[in-house]
């Protein structure tokens, strides 16, 4: 007697349902991520005094490149569940905007690191690329770097004659499409090792030393333990990043110990290696800022304290009136 789970019909059912899964899990998500950034990037444009530090200007450049990174990466997903398929050559503009703000995010912990290095030990004689009015450069410096890698790899593997023509052939919207050499593949993991490595060396660098300078300090333990926390987030957080880059291995991994579909094991890599870390950054960063979490709440309730003053004023206006 064949199991129900073998008829075709069924079988669609249940794909749908697990589309319909995958979607909603994904979709609020993204939607709170993104109330909570505009929210934060308000703060930011209506108070000055954010505008004129290094460290929140930074803080926004992440927040503007999570925001692109989940947003592509969010309507690449929905066009992967929906196998909605079209010329390749209009993928590689979401495919490039995605694959570059992925690798900016360890590039933009890295800077952070090292602005909070410089903040502590040169607080006189800041470096000039390190002023509120010229960091801009090194936010347009880590830009570029981040997107040489992808235009490399998505302009060779466009040339290649042995592959379908991306101006016509439809194909489903994913990085895979493009066919690397072993050369190329191997360009590809040195080019992660060496991200990955240059940043891991750096936070553990500035974070370390910045600690043995609050210690020499006689700094009280709160704020030693609220480094210390720093730390732990600084480096979970470029964990993440770090299995979003091995995710070949853990499909590997995850192939032989559990009896997964290939889709469902590659959701559970994007969700939880490339969503979750995006969504986590305002958490880490915003609201576990004093003087941000306090601009948050006001710019948040703002609207309810206006109205209040003017439901009590056309109180007092029916009440002389009567």
């Amino acid at each position: 007697m064949h199991n129900l789970t073998e008829f075709p019909g069924n079988a669609s059912s249940n794909k749908n349902l697990s589309v319909i899964i995958k979607v909603c899990a994904v979709i609020p998500f993204f939607c709170v991520f993104l109330y909570c950034v505009v929210v934060m990037l308000h703060t930011f444009a209506s108070q000055r005094q954010y505008l004129d530090s290094t460290r929140y200007i930074l803080f926004a450049s992440m927040l503007i490149n999570d925001t692109l990174q989940l947003l592509s990466s969010v309507l690449l997903f929905l066009l992967a569940m929906g196998r909605v398929k079209f010329a390749f050559i209009y993928c590689v503009p979401l495919l490039l905007l995605s694959t570059a703000t992925f690798q900016n995010t360890p590039l933009i912990l890295a800077t952070m690191s090292l602005e909070c290095y410089v903040a502590i030990f040169y607080p006189l004689q800041r470096p000039a690329a390190w002023r509120s009015d010229r960091i801009w450069v090194i936010i347009l410096s880590l830009w570029l770097i981040s997107c040489i890698h992808p235009m490399v790899i998505y302009s060779i593997g466009m040339s290649d004659p042995a592959g379908p023509d991306v101006l016509s052939t439809p194909v489903l919207c994913k990085a895979t499409f493009i066919k690397t050499s072993q050369i190329l593949a191997l360009f590809q993991i040195s080019v992660y090792t060496l991200f990955f490595a240059v940043v891991a060396a750096v936070i553990l660098f500035t974070y370390v030393r910045i600690l043995l300078e609050a210690r020499k300090l006689r700094q009280d333990k709160a704020s030693v333990s609220k480094a210390m926390h720093t730390v732990l987030l600084h480096g979970f957080q470029l964990l993440l990043c770090i299995f979003a880059f091995t995710h070949p291995i853990t499909e590997s991994l995850i192939v032989l110990n559990a009896n997964w579909l290939q889709e469902d094991i590659a959701f559970f890599n994007y969700f939880c290696f490339i969503v979750m870390p995006r969504i986590l950054s305002p958490l880490i960063y915003g609201f576990r800022d004093q003087n941000l979490r306090g601009s948050i709440r006001r710019t948040i309730f703002c609207c309810s304290n206006k109205v209040k003053p003017d439901n009590r004023g056309k109180l007092r206006d029916n009440l002389s009136a009567s």
